[in-house]
This record gives structure tokens, sequence and C-alpha cells, in this order.
């Protein structure tokens, strides 16, 4: 029988966070400041003598970037951690100026934008949980995997969870944080709830990825590469600089277009792209790994916010709950802007007060993901095989106005500057709808936001001397 945290001493002022990811680690963070005692269960075991890959997190072995929000709100809530993924490797970057960045219409010039951080998720995870560690209130258990939550007398209230093997942990409040194969909804069901509504829009985005090592070249002013791939022509890249002198080259297509994992066939699939860029960045590399490829990586948005009843002691954050095609590179920095929500949400509460808010907790940190869902839903329902719900009238009036500002951003600081603000997810999208910002737009209704034809490479930035 499932037993009440009263039952139980200590388990009063003790949460647990499923999951050990970017996520899951900064709840515990943010919840150590309201509990004795605050568990992380992993279900891998994790690495302890530096970054690595671990089962649990596929998708690592792609580019991720932290936008400067995302940044920002982890800064704030374990100050310092900036400071130590920089000596770590990291790289921290304006956007697009340090980077060749082809977007849908053309190339960015030297315009003013965001700051992002570019760097291994192995290392992100890594530096995260040892400053997260170094608070005694948290703790790791690894290598285990949750079967299920405990619940009181009343069969509702949440008061634990049941590890695998049938051991009992028992909490005043439960954070699941462990994207995208998490099973709440499965235990919501156990406790009586309906499964939450789901909204899913699949561009049938592929991904693959090999590491390099690229020779030393003087005359290279990039720190970074996108060459952008559009519904027309859905074939990109991304290469980035890792911590460990290595660099990350992305591969990026949409349905048949899907990037290959074979040896030969990904270099020549750097050919097809819109710019000879990052052939000619890789054509003289050394690959230092074979491909990986990734295909998870539909939008799918569980609205447990929506559900008539929400169990006390109960919440679910990161992707767990909301998940993004990645090519947009808001992950972890939603998962950031949901544990600065969580801090908002507790302030000031006892245990059982963060227990009884539970239904508000979950409200308030789902609202993060609002302008990232938009962004990315509204984007990917430009190609034409996204499954999903169809655009509407007004949606598809935003695609037609966006391309124009992604047309004007290319050379326009008063263009870029509030669209970049709006892609870090520092300013929401009506950003973009000010006045001022319309009527610039509209001054430069006539620069096609298509071409068929970009130069090879920016003004600013000339190819390499066998190209002339």
């Amino acid at each position: 029988m499932d037993d009440d945290t009263d039952n139980h001493p200590g388990a009063d002022d003790h949460a647990v966070v499923l999951g050990g990811g970017l996520a899951g680690l900064l709840a515990a963070r943010v919840l150590a400041a309201r509990f004795a005692r605050v568990t992380v269960v992993e279900r891998d075991e994790l690495p302890d003598t530096g970054p690595a890959f671990r089962r649990g997190v596929l998708q690592s072995r792609h580019v991720h970037v932290l936008w400067a929000r995302g940044l920002d709100t982890m800064e704030e809530l374990l100050p310092g951690t900036t400071r130590e993924l920089l000596a770590g490797g990291a790289s921290l970057l304006e956007s697009p100026r340090d980077f060749l960045w082809l977007s849908s219409a053309d190339w960015f010039g030297q315009v003013p934008g965001a700051r992002l951080l570019i760097a291994g998720r192995e290392l992100i995870d890594w530096t995260l949980r040892r400053e997260v560690l170094r608070d005694d209130r948290i703790r790791i258990r690894a290598g285990v995997p949750a079967d299920g939550l405990l619940t009181g007398p009343d069969g509702r209230t949440v008061t634990g969870v049941r590890l695998r093997g049938g051991e009992r942990l028992p909490a005043r409040f439960v954070v699941d944080a462990t994207g995208r194969g998490s099973r709440a909804p499965a235990w919501l069901a156990a406790l009586g709830l309906p499964a939450p509504q789901t909204t899913r829009f699949d561009s049938h985005l592929g991904y693959s990825s090999r590491y390099y090592s690229l020779p030393p070249d003087p005359e290279r002013r990039w720190h970074g590469m996108y060459v952008q791939g559009r519904p027309d022509i859905p074939r990109g890249g991304v290469l980035v600089p890792l911590h460990d002198g290595r660099w990350l080259a992305t591969l990026i297509g949409n349905g048949e277009h899907a990037p290959p994992t074979g040896d030969a066939e990904f270099l020549e699939y750097t050919r097809t792209l819109r710019s000879p860029a990052m052939y000619d960045a890789l054509r003289g590399a050394e690959p230092l790994s074979s491909p990986t490829g990734f295909r998870s990586t539909s939008n799918e948005r569980r609205h447990f916010e929506r559900l008539d009843r929400w169990p006390p002691g109960f919440a679910v954050l990161g992707d767990a709950a909301c998940r993004f095609n990645p090519v947009y590179g808001h992950g972890m920095t939603v998962a950031a802007l949901a544990a600065g929500a969580l801090a908002a949400a507790i302030r000031g509460l006892t245990p059982r007060e963060v227990a009884a808010a539970s239904r508000r907790i979950q409200t308030r940190t789902a609202a993060v993901a609002d302008t990232a869902w938009q962004i990315a839903t509204s984007e990917d329902m430009r190609y034409p095989g996204t499954e999903g719900p169809p655009a509407d009238r007004a949606t598809k009036v935003l695609q037609h106005y966006m391309a124009r500002v992604i047309a004007g951003a290319n050379s326009d600081p008063a263009l870029s500057r509030p669209f970049f603000r709006v892609l870090s997810l520092s300013e929401p999208p009506e950003t973009l709808l000010r006045p001022a910002t319309v009527v610039r737009v509209l001054s430069r209704w006539r620069l096609p936001s298509a071409p068929p034809l970009t130069a090879a490479y920016p003004a600013h930035h000339g190819g390499p001397p066998a190209r002339g």
C-alpha cells in the first residue's frame, strides 16, 4: 500500500527530481532553497571523471546552443556557471556577427544580434552537475530508474516515487524532468486522471553529425557556420567548435532529404547545400568519428496544465512537458526558463505549501514554452510535409511577414536587433509588430524573401583562395 509522507520522518522536507539532465539539475537547485534535502534520481550511470556521452541524452552528439536568455537565467540560479563553462572550453559568441550564417533569404552581414553559448552537451551537463552538487542539500541517485509514483491515503496526492526493484522514496514534492521518454501520462492514469491533450507538429527533420579536426587557418575570421535550409531546398548544415579542440558538423534535412550516416556520403551531402562554405571547410579536415543520426525531432506538447484535476505534490518540467524541433536551439533555454518560473512560484513557501501549489506551478512553468513553441511550429508549418494541425489564416499572414523581417534583418541593424531578441527568447514575438519595426519592414518589402540564388560567401568573408 502506498504511504503518506507524514508517516516517514524527514519526508516533509524532502523533494525528489526525476532526471539528471539540465532541466532536472536546475530544478534541484531551485528546490534546495525550500527543502532540506533534494534527491535527483537518474536512470543512467553518470560519468565521474569528466564530460562523457551517456545513453539517456542521445541528442548530445549533435550541435547544442544556449541562447542569451537561457544563459542569463542559469547564471541567476547558479552564479558562476558561465565562468566554469568558459573555463572548460565553451565559446560565448555573438550571433550572427561571429558566424557565417546563410538565412532563408541571404547571408547575414555584420549586424547586431544576440549572445549564445556554444558547447558540447556533455560539457554543459558535467559542469552543471558539478556546480549543483556543491550544495550539500542535493544528492544524486544514479543508475536507478523510477517505476511510479507513491500516493497518500486519498489516492491522489503524490508522496514520493517508487524505484525499480521496489524501493520507496518518500517526498513532499516530486518533479518529473525525465525528458522525451517521460512516463508521466501513464503515472497520472494510475491516479485516475485522463491523458493530457497532446499537440504535435513533425516536419520529419533528420540530423547527422560528425566530429572533425580542422586544420589551422589564419585567414578564418568566423567561429561557427550555419547554412540554413528552407522549404524549396530543405538541406542545411551547422559547424561549431567544441571545448576539446574538435569541431562538430551537423547536417540537417527534411523528409527524403534527411542527411546520410555513411562516411563517404556525409561530405558529399555538404556539396548539395545552398553555399559551398561547409564543404570548403570540411574537405581538408580530418574526420574523428563516424556520422551519427538522430530522427526524433518533432515538436510535441503535453498540455498537463489543461487537466481539470492535478495531483498535489507533483510537477512536470522540460522536454517531459514540451519538446521542440532542435533546429531552433530552444530546448535548453526553455528548460532554464522553466526552472526560473519554478523558483518564482515557490519563493517564500514552506514544503507543504509548495506541494499544495502544484497546479499553479505546472501552469506557470508551462507558460515559459509559449514563445519557443510559436516560433518552432509556425516555421515548421512552412514545410509541405509537416504533420500537424494546419496553419490558420493569421499564421500564414505572420509567416509571410516574418519572411520579410528576416530578409531585412540580413543587413539592417534596426531589424536584426529585435529579430534576434525574439529568436533568443529575450523578447516576445509582439516586439516585431511594434509600429517602428513594421514601418521598417514595409520599407524593405521589395527585398526577395527566398531568392533562387545567393552568393557563395558573404561580402564580409570571401571564400578560400582556391575559389577566389
